[in-house]
């Protein structure tokens, strides 16, 4: 997979890939991540990609010119299969559309900054809008790297134990059930006697009647 971002602030996306997961994953050549300053696209000497809003308003817009000029050129280099914009009044990212975006070849992520882009941009070269909540944050960049962490790690051979993510929470629309690991007591804190059986069945029955009611606690919007 290959994952093109597109940003005002580079630098703050770097961090991201240079740890953890995400490091294992480049550096197995299982994913590639570009980060493309959006400036060296600005048509005057000032770098200058944002602009007044028409018909007034507070805030600074990104310009369609800079933005069109970075995606036509990547785009002239190879086929796309996603060109991502991350905004708030996007859909929400859930663990379904980080599956579905997994299996992709490659992928354009725009960051938005300041009051967003210029509506064009939205119209003509997006082809879907995530959010990561229902919140709003200085630009586009930290939705951004919580959207490849949540993808990356769903591609093979990225995780030391392929299955680990199928038991994820959300991989079946439940919360994952209680975990546990040793010591068996601590301060007079038991594991359950049931994960401690080696009855692998009944342990699978346990942790699927834990994670409905879980789910049905905190998250029964999932069950609709």
């Amino acid at each position: 997979m290959r994952i093109d971002i597109i940003t005002v602030l580079p630098e703050l996306l770097k961090s991201p890939f240079e740890a953890s997961i995400l490091k294992r994953a480049i550096k197995k050549k299982l994913v590639s991540v570009l980060l493309h300053n959006l400036r060296d696209y600005s048509t005057n000497e000032y770098k200058q990609i944002d602009d007044y809003q028409y018909g007034g308003g507070s805030g600074m817009v990104m310009m369609i010119e800079p933005i069109d000029k970075c995606i036509s050129k990547l785009k002239e280099e190879r086929e796309y299969d996603e060109v991502i914009y991350m905004t708030p009044d996007g859909t929400i990212l859930s663990q379904g559309i980080a599956n579905e975006l997994s299996l992709k070849k490659n992928i354009i992520i725009l960051c938005g900054h300041y009051k967003g882009v210029d509506q064009r941009v939205r119209d003509q070269f997006i082809t879907r809008e995530i959010s990561v909540g229902d919140y709003v944050l200085s630009g586009g960049e930290l939705a951004a790297a919580i959207l490849c962490d949540a993808l990356i790690r769903l591609i093979p051979g990225v995780l030391g134990n392929e299955t680990s993510a199928l038991t994820d929470s959300f991989q079946d629309d439940l919360l994952a059930p209680p975990i546990y690991t040793r010591p068996a007591e601590y301060k007079g804190w038991k594991v359950p006697d049931i994960l401690l059986s080696g009855n692998s069945a009944k342990i699978e029955e346990w942790r699927e009647i834990e994670a409905n009611k879980r789910t049905v606690e905190r998250r029964p919007n999932l069950l609709e």
